[in-house]
């Protein structure tokens, strides 16, 4: 019985918590870009990966989207306008060993960056352009730009994203249509829907990354901005839960999920420099194993899951290799149907889903927050679901049907 109060005295907090944590983790459920392992709502505004690169005379430029594609065209591409920008004037430096290793470079002034070259494009429901790209800004002879759009191999060393294709734009760029002299880029993707950015890419593995999902629809002038005030909401709950006991299992979620680092104040571009040897961070290439790469500077959700589902020894390469020869991307693998989407955990099936693993979960439950806090949070999880309200639908519905029956007897 002391027990159950003290279950009933923490039902404030749970809920509370609770409450505090889904804002917060909807990035783990909905976040953008190339790993993310959950809902997708819009998987034809989501950009997979970016990659900018040297090549002979030549600057190679690809914006891949639509991740873990197998379904046969046509698609529904027509709404969208996928942007990649380039700021050529931003000065970047390179005096910061950890940015450097990290980002490529430092940014100043990155609320000060904008775009010198801007280059549009919309595709047909078959993956062919819809008219030429649009090249805006301060590029010379595009005429002389090579351009390929279709649907290639996804280039991500990834074991979810194995025997998996993309849809590839790619662009083979010569070096004299940059200012003379061009030595740093400053580059970002984005798509837009309606005029609304939905998406947003730089750097490799970093809004793909749950705390950093509401950098997706803001331009980098605001991120720097967004993510101090990250840095302050997600600290400050950090150490509201770390403060007690039973609630440090959730102090831990939050600080390897959703918690903003102190290396991680930098807006999310992607820095290429010819003052250096191509490759990640220094822009990226198709080899790059950004999974690992970005573990050697303190982001290793992607490399441990790579062991998870791809087993040991880890891949290092690609499912298929790449060819020397624009578009550079290897072909894509054969069309197969898609995995239907997952259903809603507002349905009976979660909750009959939710009792065969309940044995399990609650003694890993009990080992790790203790009875009581796990008998009152399992019990507002669980009204927060939406599962009591399905049964009380369906106990209605049953309740009414008992009483017709004798009533048309």
């Amino acid at each position: 019985m002391k027990t159950l109060k003290r279950s009933v005295l923490w039902l404030p907090l749970i809920v509370a918590i609770v409450a505090g944590l889904m804002p917060l983790a909807s990035p783990v459920l909905q976040a953008s870009d190339h790993a993310d392992p959950m809902i997708l709502t819009d998987p034809n505004s989501n950009i997979t990966g970016l990659f900018f690169f040297p090549k002979d005379d030549q600057m190679i430029l690809i914006l891949n989207v639509r991740r873990a594609l197998t379904a046969p065209k046509p698609y529904d591409l027509a709404p969208y306008e996928y942007v990649v920008h380039m700021d050529l004037h931003t000065p970047v430096s390179f005096d910061k060993p950890d940015d450097r290793a990290r980002y490529g470079g430092t940014i100043a002034n990155p609320e000060g960056l904008t775009s010198d070259v801007t280059i549009r494009v919309h595709l047909n429901d078959d993956t062919t352009l819809k008219g030429a790209p649009v090249f805006e800004g301060r590029l010379t002879n595009t005429d002389r730009i090579r351009v390929y759009s279709g649907v290639r191999d996804d280039p991500f060393i990834f074991p979810r994203f194995f025997k998996r294709n993309v849809i590839s734009m790619v662009f083979s760029i010569p070096m004299s249509s940059f200012p003379a002299g061009q030595q740093d880029w400053i580059l970002w993707g984005s798509t837009y829907k309606d005029g609304k950015q939905l998406d947003h890419v730089g750097r490799s593995n970093r809004t793909q990354l749950a705390r950093f999902d509401t950098l997706n629809p803001l331009p980098p002038t605001g991120h720097v901005a967004e993510i101090m005030k990250l840095m302050s909401s997600t600290g400050g709950l950090y150490t509201f839960l770390n403060k007690y006991q039973q609630t440090k299992a959730l102090a831990g979620f939050v600080q390897y999920v959703l918690q903003i680092r102190k290396y991680d104040v930098a807006t999310d571009v992607m820095i290429y420099t010819n003052r250096f040897p191509p490759g990640f961070p220094n822009g990226r290439r198709l080899p790059d194993d950004v999974a690992a790469l970005t573990c050697a500077t303190g982001d290793c959700i992607l490399q441990e899951l790579s062991y998870v589902e791809g087993g040991w020894p880890r891949a290092v390469v690609n499912d298929k290799p790449f060819s020397d020869e624009f578009p550079f991307l290897a072909d894509p693998w054969p069309d197969m149907p898609e995995a239907p989407p997952a259903p809603s955990a507002f349905s009976m099936g979660f909750v009959i889903d939710a009792m065969k693993v309940l044995p399990e979960g609650m003694r890993l439950g009990v080992e790790f927050v203790g009875m009581p806090l796990l008998i009152t949070g399992a019990l507002v999880v669980f009204l927060l679901s939406g599962g009591l309200f399905q049964l009380l639908i369906r106990l209605v519905r049953w309740l009414v049907k008992k009483i017709r029956k004798p009533a048309m007897a």
